[in-house]
């Protein structure tokens, strides 16, 4: 009995969640496909531009002597709503095979001011495995950015206006489309679809986890946090200080002489209904249980720090004893780590998408 309440009680936090969604959406379009190109110049919103990770050059790759000539490289857009945020960019890496069979899937979401190209390595090592690998430009980032300030100045702007959510609620519209798209492609497992990310992209994979659940593995890495806990313990500072004009624009509308707990309080209300309250990390990531959920995060990290997860833990692993399988919840935080995406941290992600999606 307590299984079908919790099913229900699951069901409907993701209605409400999808009715805030779609309370600032244009006019929703078919969905299509677009053939695109490969991007020669990744558009980067810092500088200097990056140019290498360890971490996810560290990911686990299968020696294959002819790689590149087996490699196969598919780049299109997917129409998610009207507007010019409503193409989507859609990166995939997989392995051409002789015999047509349905494969394992995971999508890579990534971090701040980045973009899909940035995770070519991790795409490349996946793909190598026999996994096809998805990548997207998540909103105002990458081919849907036009100057080095797009995802900051549409922050700014949703404060100001309230008709959009740039700060993950609109990627996670995306990714439901990316869904509709991915379970009818006919190499894709529908049953068998990962979803990772890193830092803004692991807020991306838990939400999409939780709203959607053909998400069927799911690993944050770097972004589960509680930001509720973070306003009343008083540690959002480090979260504030990444995202900082959205906030600095706030204090002044607000006529205060700095930024306080009010000021971070109505931002979140404002910009991303609802998630510092009743979509926070305490309601929404048990809703993910009891599909695998492998949560990464580093010990000392300023921006998610622990104290918020001891609740969504406990609750996570609560209702995976509820449905017997205990084993589909790991929560890891790497000692001394701060803000960071480690070799560990990769090795550990791909091990939990191999344990669970190559059975």
């Amino acid at each position: 009995m307590a299984t079908v309440e919790t099913d229900d009680a699951a069901a409907g936090l993701r209605s409400q969640f999808l009715q805030v969604l779609r309370s600032r959406r244009p006019s929703e379009v078919p969905l299509s496909v677009i053939p695109g190109k490969p991007v020669k110049d990744p558009f980067f919103q810092e500088s200097p531009k990056p140019t290498f990770s360890e971490a996810m050059a560290s990911c686990p790759k299968e020696d294959i002597p002819n790689f590149k000539e087996l490699l196969q490289e598919e780049n299109f857009y997917l129409t998610t709503e009207e507007g010019g945020q409503g193409l989507l960019p859609v990166l995939v890496l997989s392995m051409k095979e002789s015999e047509k069979k349905r494969r394992p899937t995971i999508v890579f979401l990534h971090s701040t001011n980045k973009c899909k190209e940035w995770l070519r390595p991790l795409l490349e090592g996946y793909a190598s495995r026999g996994y096809i690998a998805v990548a997207i430009d998540s909103r105002y980032h990458g081919e849907r950015a036009t100057s080095i300030t797009t995802y900051r100045d549409s922050l700014v702007s949703s404060w100001k206006n309230g008709d959009t959510m740039p700060f993950i609620f609109d990627t996670v519209w995306d990714l439901i489309k990316l869904a509709d798209y991915l379970t009818e492609r006919e190499d894709v497992d529908p049953s068998k679809i990962g979803i990772t990310g890193e830092s803004l992209g692991g807020m991306h994979a838990w939400f999409a986890a939780f709203v959607d659940t053909r998400y069927s593995v799911v690993v944050p890495i770097i972004g589960v946090q509680g930001f509720g806990w973070a306003i009343e313990h008083d540690k959002w500072q480090a979260r504030v200080n990444s995202i900082k004009a959205v906030f600095e624009e706030a204090r002044a509308d607000l006529d205060k002489s700095a930024i306080d707990k009010e000021v971070v309080q109505k931002v979140w209300d404002r910009i991303a209904p609802g998630l510092a309250s009743q979509f926070d990390a305490p309601y929404t990531v048990p809703t993910i249980a009891p599909r695998p959920l492998l949560i990464l995060n580093g010990g000392d990290d300023p921006r998610c720090p622990l104290g918020g997860l001891e609740i969504p833990e406990s609750r996570t692993l609560r209702a995976c004893e509820k449905t017997n399988c205990p084993q589909n919840f790991k929560l890891i935080a790497q000692p001394g780590i701060g803000h960071q995406m480690t070799p560990l941290m990769v090795k550990e992600a791909s091990d939990w998408f191999d344990r669970f999606l190559k059975v």
